[in-house]
């Protein structure tokens, strides 16, 4: 039994869930968010929640019944609230700035890297050192944001790169006599 899949979603107050077929749509103050389940499940909308249940008990069926409810619960958070990552930039001279829909990195490289933003987020600098992705969307939020660390991932002596926000990087002794 799938812990996960057993519990359902509350829908809170200004989101709304519309059923046809297996595509679900949910409607919120962000965004308009759809997804389609396969038929391994069956999705049903009632008394204000939204319940996903396993046709059968084949091991597809199983997968496909608590990553079908997280779906429909990351549809409903990102129609209300959004995703949001933080990445930090350690480095001497390292630091990024956002021209239009640009993200330009300075990352110790001989150029300077330009990352362009893709629909459906948005980035923001705060600081030099600091980049905020923000969506509706959490697969594209973690892609971009996994994106722009790969330019520069933390290195393990110094803790120079791109790390995410409250990320433990586990720094090794450097060279000794």
């Amino acid at each position: 039994m799938s812990r996960i899949g057993k519990k359902p979603v509350e829908l809170p107050s200004g989101v709304t869930a519309t059923l046809d077929g297996q595509t679900i749509e949910v409607k919120g103050p962000k965004a308009t968010r759809s997804f389609t389940a396969t038929d391994d499940v069956t999705i049903a909308i009632e008394d204000n929640a939204v319940t996903v249940t396993p046709r059968g008990m084949s091991k597809r069926a199983r997968q496909q019944w608590g990553m079908s409810r997280t779906m429909v619960a990351n549809m409903v958070q990102g129609a209300t609230q959004g995703f949001k990552k933080e990445l930090e930039i350690q480095g001497v001279g390292y630091r990024a700035q956002i021209q239009g829909s640009t993200l330009k990195l300075n990352l110790g490289l001989s150029h300077e890297v330009n990352f362009d933003v893709p629909q459906g987020v948005t980035v923001t600098c705060p600081k030099p050192t600091e980049v905020v992705i923000e969506g509706t969307d959490e697969q594209l939020v973690g892609q971009v944001a996994a994106n722009i660390r790969e330019w520069r991932k933390p290195e393990p002596y110094k803790g120079k790169g791109i790390r995410y926000k409250g990320e433990f990087i586990f720094r090794k002794e450097g060279k000794k006599k």
